[in-house]
């Protein structure tokens, strides 16, 4: 596959941007990625028909930033907890999604152009995202995710690529930064009457700001839009990744403290990477026929990924798909049913690590996956100012292995479920809403999670009494603008059954990941503008996050680990477009526990940083960016554990799950549109 996806993405790429041929801008002087607001005005109406935890992230948001991960741009999504491990690796969490994963994700679904990436056991690699990449972020917290068929407790990301009539021209940006830090994007987009093409490729390489963590990448992402007549257009995407990526290990609690930049000497015998090359195809085809519209499509994706750990991880794996959605809107009613198919097969095998090449086979085993749902949404405005939601999606999947080589067991597991959602939004005036809404959630486990180690000696086997988390979530809020000032508030409690956590095996309990009877995630997601002047402005946001068992066997009431109870961030934009300073801080007043048994907490911090932005001519901007000012040195992710080992004490069998902040950093670039 690794050869077919090289030979592939240099055609794709020469086709698409020798197509995108250059075009002026309907702003010269604008220098984001995107010229025109149509999509982002379009997300936004969207997202304000949500009763619940919505927002959409603009480019020029976070346009003055160096962009390399997910966290640059959703900084300031209220709600969503992100921190760096390292490099474009990320924590990315919903409402407590996926705190037993320390590594990957789990309990999000990611999406790029409403066609999700995860793969068919719905874990997924956001570093196949290109955060440059984007016109704008659709958030969509929790259920109000239905409408990308997401039945998880986090709910769902969108990444929306730009088109060539939302971005026509030529887009460059060049960044230079610490730690040997290159970036450089050229994209270029046309359109016609009825053609349009948008095509871009990124590079970067970067040494890193620890030791082992050197990283390069190059991507492409094109489209090319064909309306074949008054009710019928078609979309065609192509994306390619080829990024390389060393890991550097997790620290000790008193190494990420101390010596930060250091790497784990783990790590470095081995020369832990995690090396991906895709290919992603995919096709969306609508059909308008005023009231009723029908998109339907499909999408192929092709993965190569060498992953020297403990182990050589070497898979290549394939994934089809295909999806439907159907929107009525006649009046007072608004019916929405949609679905989705998923089907993945992967070679997965696995080498002794020698310095990070293979060693003998240890394992070879054919994995399919399919996932599958099913979704519907119906809404009625019995009065101007109410409307009453009534929704669910029904989903249903297997996991199956074959072994071929290796002492470990075949198996299969097949999951299904229902989660129905009811809301109401309420619009007291054209500029406030107030919205509440009550679902259920439910999430099936991934390979990792059904295939474990189990009894003595450990046999890699199919869990069989495992099953899916799910949870039931009340939730209500409010947001809108009122002057000067604009917010988004949302308070949720949801009440787990079966959350995938960790725990000391037992008869009753016989994998390491497994179930936890009852467990409790509620908390408040909020964000605050105030802008008193076209020259200043101040946002803000505030994450307050409770989460715990509740009676636990063997954890009574503690805390759930990895997620801070407080986390707030903060930025107020100086200026105008010719000339603008953003200080900011992000501030953790007391850090989360490492351990389920809540034997050890990571201490608080408060980052301070600054973004600022020029105008040297018409179509040319300047910007810069500084990270972690005064060298701060704080723990900002942790690998979770059952008991942590105290601080205090030193041995070498000390927990070495824990990764220190971001350190100092300073990033310029130039953008250039014409």
């Amino acid at each position: 596959m690794n050869t077919i996806a090289n030979r592939a993405a240099p055609l794709l790429a020469l086709a698409i941007c020798l197509a995108a041929s250059p075009a002026h801008a309907d702003e010269a002087d604008s220098t984001i990625i995107v010229t025109a607001p149509t999509a982002t005005d379009a997300a936004e109406e969207r997202a304000s028909r949500t009763p619940g935890g919505t927002d959409v992230v603009s480019y020029e948001d976070y346009a003055d930033k160096s962009v390399v991960s997910l966290r640059d741009t959703l900084a300031f999504s209220p709600g969503v907890y992100l921190q760096p491990r390292y490099g474009q690796e990320v924590r990315i969490s919903i409402r407590g999604s996926g705190l037993s994963r320390g590594f990957h994700m789990r309990g999000l679904t990611l999406l790029q152009d409403g066609v999700p990436i995860n793969l068919a056991d719905d874990n997924g690699d956001f570093q196949e995202l290109e955060p440059i990449f984007f016109d704008h972020l659709e958030v969509y917290r929790g259920a109000n995710a239905l409408r990308f068929g997401s039945g998880t407790l986090g709910g769902a990301v969108n990444g929306v690529t730009p088109t060539g009539r939302t971005a026509e021209g030529f887009y460059l940006r060049g960044d230079v930064g610490s730690f040997d830090s290159y970036r450089g994007l050229v994209s270029a987009g046309v359109a016609g009457d009825r053609v349009d093409a948008w095509g871009a490729i990124s590079a970067d390489t970067s040494n890193g700001d620890r030791d082992h963590v050197q990283r390069r990448s190059f991507r492409f992402h094109g489209n090319v839009g064909l309306k074949l007549s008054d009710v019928v257009s078609t979309r065609f995407y192509a994306s390619y990744n080829d990024i390389k990526q060393e890991i550097p290990g997790a620290l000790t609690y008193n190494q990420a403290l101390t010596t930060p930049r250091a790497a784990s000497a783990a790590a470095v015998a081995g020369d832990q990477a995690r090396d991906i090359v895709s290919l992603r195809i995919q096709n969306r085809t609508m059909f308008d026929w005023g009231a009723f519209k029908l998109d339907v499509g499909g999408f192929v994706n092709a993965k190569s990924l060498y992953h020297p750990i403990f182990q050589v991880i070497d898979q290549d794996s394939v994934d089809l798909g295909g999806f439907f959605r159907a929107d009525y809107a006649g009046g007072p009613v608004e019916v929405t049913l949609g679905g989705e198919l998923r089907r993945g097969t992967t070679d997965a095998l696995q080498f002794v690590n020698i310095a990070g090449r293979r060693g003998a086979l240890t394992f070879d085993a054919d994995q399919t996956a399919r996932t599958a749902n099913i979704y519907g949404e119906v809404r009625v405005r019995p009065v101007e100012q109410l409307t009453l939601i009534a929704g669910g999606v029904y989903a249903d999947g297997f996991r199956k292995r074959r072994v071929n080589v290796s002492t470990s067991l075949d198996g299969r597991i097949d999951f299904d479920a229902f989660s129905p959602k009811f809301g109401l939004l309420f619009e007291p005036s054209d500029a406030v809403q107030v919205f509440a809404n009550y679902s259920r959630s439910a999430e099936f486990p991934g390979f990792g999670e059904v295939f474990q180690n189990i009894g003595t000696p450990p046999v890699s086997q199919v869990v069989s009494t495992i099953r899916p988390q799910r949870a039931w979530t009340a939730e209500i809020g409010t947001r809108g603008k009122a002057g000067i000032v604009s917010w988004d508030l949302a308070l949720y409690r949801s009440t787990l059954k079966g959350e995938l956590l960790q725990f000391t095996t037992n008869a009753s309990i016989p994998a390491a990941t497994f179930n936890a009877d009852r467990t409790r995630h509620q908390g408040v997601e909020a964000a605050l503008e105030i802008a008193p002047a076209a020259w200043l402005r101040l946002r803000q946001v505030y994450t307050y996050s409770d989460f715990r068992f509740r009676n636990d066997a063997q954890f009574g009431d503690n805390r759930l680990p990895v997620v801070p109870k407080h986390v707030y961030r903060a930025e107020v934009r100086i200026g105008s477009d010719v000339l603008h300073v953003a200080p900011n801080v992000e501030w953790v007043p007391d850090g989360p526990y490492a351990d389920y048994r809540n034997q050890v907490r990571t201490p608080g911090y408060a980052l301070l940083g600054v973004t600022g932005g020029a105008r040297i001519a018409e179509g040319i901007d300047a910007f810069v960016d500084v990270r972690n000012i005064t060298g701060k040195k704080a723990i900002g992710d942790i690998s979770a554990v059952i008991a942590a080992t105290a601080p205090s004490v030193v041995t070498p069998a000390a927990s070495a799950i824990y990764y220190p902040v971001e350190r100092r950093a300073v990033s310029a670039g130039i953008r250039a549109r014409f």
